[in-house]
């Protein structure tokens, strides 16, 4: 029997996050585990290093991207249902989106990580990469991906007490 006590859920903000996000919640709830909602923020000190220009103002706009961040996140969980999620928010700030995410999963007990992939092939996956596919190479637990648009796993609660009247 599979038992998923943490549910780490990467996100970026985009529409296959939030795809993700649903796969997870639906997950954490069914198996009564605490979510782990996660977003990497680019460290923009160590790519803008050596830029004399940005030095000074870099600490200022590196929490200013972190703070936003942090409102996204508390936005995505907002959580409304009768039966609330035990959730734990994280943010980190990496060069490495991909390595953030795995070294999060190996500090932390997660069991499974859910993660959304924007499904870009040929020319456009060779020059940007998929954080979601390093994720699965290096990951030290499952890693479920779900691209977006995607078939529908995941329904409502009222579609389900609909389809079963």
């Amino acid at each position: 029997m599979i038992t998923l006590k943490n549910i780490l859920v990467a996100t970026d903000f985009s529409e296959p996050s939030d795809a993700a996000l649903a796969y997870g919640r639906a997950l954490a709830h069914t198996f009564n585990a605490t979510l782990h909602v996660l977003h990497v923020v680019d460290n923009l000190s160590a790519v803008l290093y050596g830029a004399e220009a940005y030095a000074i103002a870099m600490p200022g706009f590196q929490r200013d991207v972190e703070d936003a961040a942090r409102r996204q996140l508390d936005e995505l969980l907002v959580d409304n249902d009768p039966q609330p999620l035990p959730t734990r928010r994280a943010l980190i700030s990496s060069t490495s989106p991909a390595a953030a995410i795995v070294d999060y999963a190996g500090l932390q007990p997660i069991d499974l990580i859910v993660t959304g992939t924007h499904g870009r092939g040929g020319v456009a996956h060779l020059l940007m990469g998929s954080v979601a596919e390093r994720v699965v190479r290096t990951a030290p637990c499952p890693v479920l991906t779900v691209r977006y648009p995607e078939h529908e796993f995941v329904v409502p609660d009222t579609l389900v007490a609909l389809a079963r009247a």
